[in-house]
């Protein structure tokens, strides 16, 4: 129940995938950070002997020759930095961040949630050697943190984890520029004068309009190199061409053009037209959305669990314990992120959300943003990278033992989730989803003068479908609407819009106007019920042979079908469709939300039962 005509069927949201494959990577990278715990504590002389081993890549008298910790923590990565910009791109885009003061809401939590525990770290360290680590204190690990949201479930609200992803990206930008800046060694300034104008390079070829993945894949490679030669660390190339990858929704005049082509190459077979299919189909997507489903899969399951492997190895013992918990820099990392991340992340919000006097608003309830500081105190990935460029020997296994710790972050968030099941309902939903405002999607309100709306009028929930008669998946999604409708009784309105996707379905434009054609005798959704239950058979004689079938007047309707009066009903209808970027059937919102992902029963309800909670604390009416 997730498939779309035209929009590619099976696809899930962008931001659902994301943080479905970085919850299921949470597993994996939790089981390698404790194999690399069991080995280097069974032989910790091979553990060590192995990651040291150097690997070179020569070509003549030049080349990188790196041991394989570091091919991991400064090559590798930047993959995964790449992806984190890929993302974080994508959001400022067409995602949750593109409102610009979510986006300052986000950033000002996600810097403030790093400067606290900081300080804490600082305050504990401060006159010693050990105040160098101050950048293992700081960082949060999107896979662990959405990996430990995803065991509470319903317990929070999902819009806590776009909330939490705007946090931790703000967290990463911020992270790296530690990195660039305080951790990197002297700077060799022909090579960064050198990466400079490979970034030069890349953003001509940006704004020039080149799509030809190997050409970036070169200049990327040769940034990369530039920015190790210089003494900053390389995986800053990885945020940079991340954040240059621009992302936009599937335009519907370039899939019309892609159906074109395929069906030209069904034609004619040949080599040349399926050069040119291809071509087609790539376009169609925007460059950010394809890679990202191509490399995030590999970085969350191989290439951070590999980081882990690399990198959390370390020496455990009882005396080495207590050593550890009685030196500054375990205890700073731990109460930094334990005390630190949350105090920072609600402190800041809340100072934000009242000095802006309202410019400024939550998306969420104080018990959720509460629950995400808890849970934004689980650092590993960066908080590892970093330690193991401030630290050598012991002072890193002390900072190892305490980032590790850091997991009983945990604990914070079960607190709060326990707390708030104490409240009565009313107050806890409160708590939970907020008064905030949400990002509105649909770009032509519902209008019941000229929408066709089922359901009571002034329904706290208007779930509007965008659909076309003839698309299987709007067959497959109508028996889920009408038990929706039944289940939520008056507490659902329900509206269709035309459509209809004509470079794939030949019929769906004339059953679009035979609908409004029955709307002017007042019986649309008769017909509409008889439409979508017959999506195979559509001709004209077969429209004809139904409206007989319900009484409507057959010779007022074929009137109504050779003189098109339904087509500019219908024209606009689609135009609503293009305001609101949809480009594929079924598309739904609810409350003027767009819908990602599958829509079964279950989904749809937990959708439908979220809006309806906002709008009943809201005291709204009647929502987009």
């Amino acid at each position: 129940m997730s498939g779309q005509t035209a929009c590619g069927a099976g696809a899930r949201g962008p931001l659902r995938t994301f943080l479905r494959t970085e919850t299921g990577s949470a597993a994996v990278l939790l089981a390698a950070a404790v194999a690399a715990l069991v080995w280097a504590n069974v032989s910790p002389g091979t553990y060590e002997a192995f990651w040291r081993t150097h690997v070179s890549f020569m070509v003549g008298s030049t080349g990188v020759s790196l041991g394989l910790r570091e091919w991991i923590n400064s090559g590798l990565m930047a993959l995964f930095f790449f992806v984190v910009g890929l993302e974080a791109r994508r959001e400022f885009d067409i995602g949750e961040l593109r409102e610009r003061r979510r986006l300052a809401l986000s950033a000002i939590a996600g810097i403030s949630g790093m400067a606290v525990p900081v300080a804490i770290y600082l305050a504990l360290n401060a006159g010693h050697a050990t105040a160098r680590g101050w950048g293992a204190a700081m960082s949060t690990d999107t896979a662990f943190a959405l990996g430990i949201l995803a065991v509470f479930g319903s317990r929070l609200p999902g819009g806590l984890r776009v909330f939490l992803l705007g946090v931790t990206v703000a967290d990463d930008f911020l992270a790296l520029a530690v990195i660039a800046f305080a951790y990197s060694g002297t700077l060799y300034v022909p090579a960064l004068l050198t990466a400079f104008g490979v970034l030069a390079v890349l953003i001509a070829l940006r704004l020039a309009g080149v799509r030809i993945s190997v050409v970036y894949a070169l200049v990327a490679l040769v940034l990369w190199g530039a920015l190790l030669r210089s003494g900053v660390d390389p995986v800053v190339s990885g945020l940079v061409m991340g954040l240059l990858t621009y992302a936009h929704p599937a335009q519907r005049h370039a899939l019309e053009r892609a159906s074109r082509l395929f069906r030209r190459f069904r034609e004619q077979p040949t080599p040349e037209l399926e050069r040119t299919l291809r071509r087609g189909l790539a376009t169609a997507l925007s460059p950010n959305e394809r890679l990202q489903r191509m490399l995030h899969p590999w970085t969350s399951y191989l290439i951070v669990p590999l980081f882990a492997l690399a990198n959390a190895g370390l020496p455990l013992g009882a005396a080495r314990l207590a050593d550890a918990f009685t030196s500054p820099v375990t205890v700073g990392i731990l109460l930094g992120y334990v005390l630190g991340k949350p105090i920072g992340i609600v402190g800041s919000t809340w100072l934000a959300v009242r000095l802006s006097r309202g410019r400024l608003r939550l998306p969420l309830g104080w018990g959720a943003i509460t629950a995400g500081g808890g849970l934004a105190g689980v650092g590993f990935t960066v908080s590892l990278l970093i330690a193991t460029l401030a630290f050598r020997g012991t002072r890193l296994e002390e900072a190892k033992i305490g980032i590790l710790a850091v997991l009983c972050s945990f604990a914070v968030t079960w607190l709060v989730t326990g707390v708030l099941s104490l409240l009565p309902p009313r107050r806890r939903i409160r708590a939970l989803l907020g008064r905030g405002r949400v990002i509105v999607d649909l770009g032509e309100p519902v209008d019941p003068e000229r929408d066709h709306v089922r359901g009571p009028l002034d329904a706290p929930v208007t779930l509007v479908e965008y659909g076309d008669y003839e698309c299987p998946y709007c067959g497959l999604a109508e028996p889920v609407v009408r038990e929706l409708l039944a289940d939520f009784g008056d507490d659902v309105r329900y509206v269709w819009r035309h459509l209809p996707l004509t470079d794939v379905h030949p019929n769906a434009q004339l059953a679009a106007e035979a609908a409004e054609g029955a709307a002017r005798q007042g019986r649309f959704w008769e017909l509409h019920d008889v439409l979508i239950s017959h999506q195979g058979d559509l001709s004209p004689k077969d429209l004809l042979r139904y409206a007989e079938q319900i009484g409507l007047d057959a010779e007022r309707l074929r009137r109504d079908l050779r003189e098109r009066t339904g087509a500019q009903r219908v024209a606009d209808d689609v135009e609503s469709a293009d305001l609101s970027a949809v480009s594929g059937t079924p598309t739904f919102f609810v409350n003027g939300r767009r819908h990602h992902g599958a829509y079964d029963i279950t989904t749809l309800t937990t959708t439908v039962r979220t809006a309806r909670e906002r709008a009943t604390l809201a005291g709204a009416g009647p929502q987009p």
